[in-house]
């Protein structure tokens, strides 16, 4: 296990480095968002904790840098605990976001958690299409009348889980647990925004997300 720290704080770098290393794993450290983006541009990280407020390079600017080469988990680290936030987090691409201040324990336990899916492979292969939308699987594209649109990784597997269980009910929790993982940090709004992403992403197509009150959603052509 290999991770990157970046954070502007000398005192956070070291009390997380030193938990990876607890854990047998080796860390890197980084103190601003360039030297991050040089740092992942050079090295094979397993997964990357990202503080948001640093200097010459914001969190959220490194992470769109980064998810121009590299699909490595991101684990957003910030004080700022407002909801806009977390949620354009997750729209740039990162996979998880944690509030500070935090327990040393929790955001271990959230980066086994990404790297343990970002290992899970998807199934090869397969061509999905419904009308003019097109899931290549194998490539790991998605076409919209043609035309080729770009999803955020998580995006992508919840779109990929939709179109496996076409016609099948599925409730937030069990999204939650198949697309995220059984222990994510996380409740049902993060099913939610990521959805309503994915939604406008598909354009006219969304309407094969079919919304269920109370319960969740539907692939449904």
């Amino acid at each position: 296990m290999k991770i990157l720290i970046v954070d502007d704080e000398e005192m956070i770098r070291t009390v997380l480095r030193e938990y990876v290393e607890f854990e047998g794993g080796e860390a890197d450290e980084a103190c601003d968002g360039m030297e991050a983006v040089r740092m992942c541009r050079e090295t094979t990280y397993d997964a990357i904790l990202m503080d948001i407020m640093m200097p010459k390079l914001d969190g959220f600017s490194a992470v769109k840098e980064i998810r121009k080469f590299s699909e490595t988990p991101v684990i957003m680290l910030s004080a700022r605990a407002e909801e806009y936030d977390k949620l354009f987090g997750f729209e740039i691409g990162s996979d998880d976001y944690v509030t500070k201040p935090f327990s040393p324990k929790e955001v271990m336990a959230r980066i086994h958690a990404v790297i343990r899916r970002s290992k899970a492979k998807m199934s090869s292969g397969e061509i999905y299409e419904f009308e003019g939308l097109k899931i290549d699987v194998t490539g790991r594209n998605v076409y919209v009348d043609g035309e080729k649109i770009e999803l955020t990784p998580k995006e992508y597997e919840l779109l990929f889980y939709f179109v496996q269980n076409e016609g099948v009910a599925l409730t937030r929790e069990r999204l939650l647990s198949k697309v995220w993982g059984y222990d994510f940090y996380g409740d049902d709004r993060t099913v939610d925004t990521h959805v309503k992403m994915l939604r406008g992403n598909l354009k006219e197509y969304r309407k094969f997300i079919v919304t269920l009150r109370g319960l969740g959603y539907k692939f449904e052509t």
